[in-house]
């Protein structure tokens, strides 16, 4: 009996090692959170954070990341790259084109598969599937991450673009578990990028609208987020899907090629291994140009055994890759004019993606958005973190947060009836009149999209006399105000309206070419509720207090600092929309 004894006795789970992937169409990575809560990015075998999304097979071994990158000159067809956005698509429905110098996608059992040579042995090529990529893609990283860690991770948090579907979740599920992953939940790609940022120790939780901009390899995604209290809801999204850091590539591309035409008289797109040298040495040169102001590029038997070495300036780099730089601010501004905003409206705007580290993007959305908006980029903040490492540092904090939980649990809170949350679709505020004024000037207490229940107060100041008080509360009508600013003396001492010295041409500044001064302008608008303070005392300040409760009841309080009694009521529900709609 006592050989028996304990058979029938449950086994210990083993224990959970979670880490966040970002699964990225050009480029993976991976990170864990220490002891301390920091997240940092880990390095895998190559030392490589930024881990190319490629995996290639020569001679029956599989080469995976930047060793499968190099095998893209002399063994395209068995290196495959760029297979993420396939995952859970029909053949029908992919667009291979990024696919063009490595492995072209086939179809197989009515998914996406490529055909490879995986043995040694010539001529036994067989169909995988991009089910099975994923999963050997999967299972490298979280091999990397546990030889760093020194434990076996069998846990993680994934984070995928906003456009991801259903079917393609599922699918990443599926290959995750064939790979020995629990995956515990997944997230959107702008809200791990957003979080990266807000749980640094020296973040405050404010209410703000973000702008991530992720310019990738092969594709650019943009979404505008709300954060009110720390919850966050995303107003829009925006894609491209064939505007990413290739295109910078191939401004370079281009340039050297007709550089190597106009000498050598033969041009080396037009072969296929030249092309694939073409493009590796081009994105370390736009790399290097990224970090200084030239950038050198060399290769060795480029075309017909001729060797190629030349140089590019910055400057010159930025000319040739303009319409690039439009296209993603055109991006960006269609993504806030879909969420119904204004570049007034946005306080911060984050940069993500490889694309990313480029200074001329950064520098150009500075010029769009207002002074007041934070630009994050390394360029123009000194505090910004590694665009390629947010969504992977955001996936690792909320690997952090959830890890402890059953799986069940997490099911449960990430459930839509759980995350669908109702919102305000108006901003809530305060408006203060005395007896002698007509109109009073409103004050939001409650911006747009702030998730319910909530409660905010604030101090209003009265007139310097005192007196009667009437408070209403109101939704808040945003406008946008353009004006002119007032026109500037003439220079050189005239006074407006003389003529200048010399050669009798104006000196002065014309109105038409002053630009346009923008502002945000609030208005109320519909009365939800009305109180009558009597009596305040001179300089007195009156505290407000406004609840919207989780069925969306409205409570206010009202009252004089300092004073005695006030006044409390409820009243009908203000409009709200559902987390999410936009």
């Amino acid at each position: 009996m006592s050989d028996q004894e304990g058979t029938g006795a449950a086994s210990t789970p083993p224990e959970r090692i979670v880490i966040g992937i970002a699964f990225g169409n050009s480029n993976s990575s991976i990170a864990f959170t220490s002891k301390e809560g920091k997240a940092e990015v880990i390095a895998n075998e190559d030392g490589d954070r930024q881990i190319p999304s490629m995996l290639s097979y020569v001679q029956g071994e599989e080469y995976h990341g930047t060793q499968a990158k190099t095998h893209l000159v002399r063994n395209s067809k068995n290196t495959i790259a760029y297979f993420r956005d396939f995952l859970g698509q029909d053949f029908k429905s992919i667009d291979p084109t990024p696919c063009h110098a490595s492995a072209h996608p086939i179809e197989h059992e009515s998914t996406v598969a490529f055909s490879i040579q995986e043995s040694a042995e010539e001529g036994t090529h067989v169909p995988i599937t991009v089910s099975e990529i994923t999963t050997r893609h999967l299972r490298r990283l979280a091999s990397s991450a546990s030889d760093f860690l020194g434990k076996s991770v069998n846990a993680a948090v994934i984070t995928v673009p906003t456009d991801f579907s259903e079917k393609q979740r599922d699918a990443l599920i599926s290959a995750a578990q064939v790979a020995g992953i629990d995956i515990l939940q997944i997230i959107h790609e702008p809200i791990a990028t957003v979080l990266a940022y807000d749980a640094r120790p020296e973040s405050k939780v404010l209410d703000k609208v973000v702008v991530v901009a992720d310019f990738g390899g092969t594709r650019s995604d943009v979404a505008i987020i709300a954060s009110r209290g720390g919850m966050y809801t995303i107003l829009a999204t925006a894609h491209d899907y064939s505007l990413g850091g290739a295109n910078l590539d191939q401004a370079l591309i281009d340039y050297f090629a007709k550089e190597f035409t106009k000498k050598h008289k033969t041009d080396p797109r037009e072969n296929t291994r030249s092309l694939a040298k073409l493009k590796l040495e081009a994105e370390a040169t736009k790399k290097a140009l990224s970090l200084g102001a030239s950038g050198s590029f060399s290769v060795e038997s480029l075309a017909d055994g001729i060797d190629y070495n030349s140089t590019v300036n910055r400057t010159r780099y930025e000319l040739l890759a303009g319409k690039v730089f439009s296209g993603f601010t055109r991006l960006v501004e269609g993504a806030i004019q879909k969420a119904g905003l204004d570049v007034l409206d946005v306080d911060e705007v984050i940069l993500s993606g490889g694309a990313s580290h480029t200074p001329k993007i950064a520098c150009i959305l500075q010029s769009v958005f207002p002074e007041k908006a934070s630009i994050l980029a390394p360029s123009t903040s000194a505090t910004a973190i590694n665009p390629s490492e947010l969504a992977a540092r955001g996936a690792a904090i909320q690997a952090n947060l959830i890890q402890e939980f059953d799986k069940e649990d997490i099911e449960q809170s990430t459930h839509p009836v759980v995350t669908a949350t109702p919102h305000l679709a108006y901003a809530i505020g305060v408006v203060a009149i005395s007896s002698d004024e007509k109109h009073g000037i409103f004050k939001p207490l409650m911006e747009a999209e702030t998730a319910v229940p909530v409660r905010r107060s604030a101090q209003i100041a009265t007139p310097k006399e005192g007196g009667d008080v009437l408070i209403r509360i109101c939704e808040g009508l945003r406008e946008i105000k353009a004006h002119k600013p007032e026109p500037k003396p003439k220079v050189n001492g005239n006074k407006p309206g003389n003529a200048s010295d010399g050669d009798g041409e104006d000196s002065g500044v014309s109105d038409d070419d002053e630009e346009e001064i923008r502002q945000i302008v609030w208005k109320a608008g519909r009365v939800l509720a009305e109180a009558a303070i009597r009596g305040v005392k001179k300089g007195g300040k009156v505290e407000v207090g406004v609840n919207v409760g989780e069925d969306l009841s409205l409570s206010i309080t009202a009252r004089e600092v300092g004073g005695k009694g006030g006044v409390r009521g409820v009243v009908g529900r203000p409009k709200a929309a559902e987390n999410g709609s936009a």
